[in-house]
């Protein structure tokens, strides 16, 4: 894969409307690197390093304003991850069917397969692995290649950054309502 391929998305890659490309513009701004298959890798480490620092008591506590306990947080960043990786492997295809949006709150409010947050953690990094290893084998004009998702027409390379900033903007609202402040890179 060529560095250059997974570089940070223009404006136009998340949307045909300006308008509509700003929040998730936003989201990206405040990724560091010029790489998203680095920025995907390294979040494995925060990950890690966070979950390892939660209490039983804060996983399945709602820390008000918050709807959603941490446990239903990490649900959350599991199935995500699982779309992102679906759209990413459908668009880098060339496959242009239109992918309809998802309903996020059904999900969590659901609260199917919550399970252990040990277990969470490892789907979300399983995930995370398996979207990592198709990134790394696409051609480098499959970043390029487009399609709708969402009422959004969002290149490959997009999806790639918006997974890293998603999982990112949840983990510092994690960090914040938790008073904590870990480590997240081996370096």
């Amino acid at each position: 894969m060529q560095r250059n391929a997974s570089r940070r998305p223009e404006p136009s890659e998340f949307s045909d409307s300006p308008a509509d490309s700003t929040y998730q513009c936003d989201l990206v701004s405040r990724m560091a690197g010029d790489c998203a298959v680095t920025a995907l890798d390294q979040q494995l480490f925060w990950l890690c390093e966070l979950s390892g620092h939660l209490s039983p008591e804060q996983v399945d506590k709602l820390h008000p304003p918050y709807q959603w306990t941490i446990r239903q947080v990490f649900g959350h960043v599991a199935d995500a991850e699982r779309v992102f990786g679906y759209r990413m492997l459908r668009i880098a295809a060339g496959d242009t069917t239109k992918l309809p949006g998802w309903d996020e709150n059904a999900y969590a409010d659901s609260r199917f397969g919550l399970g252990t947050i040990s277990n969470l953690v490892n789907e979300i990094a399983t995930l995370r692995q398996s979207n990592l290893l198709l990134l790394r084998r696409i051609e480098p004009k499959a970043w390029d290649r487009a399609a709708e998702a969402s009422g959004n027409r969002m290149t490959v390379r997009a999806i790639a950054w918006l997974a890293a900033a998603h999982l990112h903007h949840h983990f510092e609202i994690i960090e914040q309502r938790c008073g904590l402040k870990v480590q997240r890179s081996a370096t």
